[in-house]
């Protein structure tokens, strides 16, 4: 599972998909809906939210506005509760960490999309996320 903190419009075709699904797999956890990935690291951050279904709701609903802007049909019936939250912080380290994951994937999979985000070294975040000061996340795995 892969909750990226950067801003999907990063992502290529394959990987808003999987953003999508993992996402979705992520409400579906915090809802107490599957035994499976209840101790994955990526919720953490979510699980110590005041209001963690309304946060990966939120965090769904961007994803879903990426994806209307390029023109996919995902399906917002699936958002359990998309409404604004309060932010949640994100080490520039992480997201230094994440961009440079996302190019080393982009590089063989989508080298047309690897192209278009070559010179980023520090990306835009999720809507859901503000940037603070600080090295890759404790919950990564490297």
């Amino acid at each position: 599972m892969r909750l990226w903190s950067i801003h999907p419009k990063y992502l290529d075709a394959s990987g808003l998909v999987a953003l999508w699904r993992e996402s979705l797999l992520a409400q579906k956890v915090l809802l107490g809906g599957t035994k499976a990935y209840v101790n994955h690291p990526q919720l953490d951050r979510f699980k110590i939210h005041p209001l963690p279904i309304d946060a990966i709701g939120f965090y769904l609903g961007q994803i879903y506005q990426e994806a209307r802007v390029r023109g996919y049909n995902f399906n917002k019936s699936k958002i359990i509760k998309d409404v604004d939250v309060e932010r949640i912080s994100v080490n520039k380290g992480q997201l230094e960490y994440e961009i440079a994951h996302l190019k080393k994937k982009l590089q063989h999979r989508s080298p047309a999309k690897f192209n278009l985000i070559i010179d980023i070294m520090l990306p835009e975040t999720h809507s859901l996320f503000y940037m603070i000061n600080g090295d890759i996340a404790a919950w990564e795995v490297i």
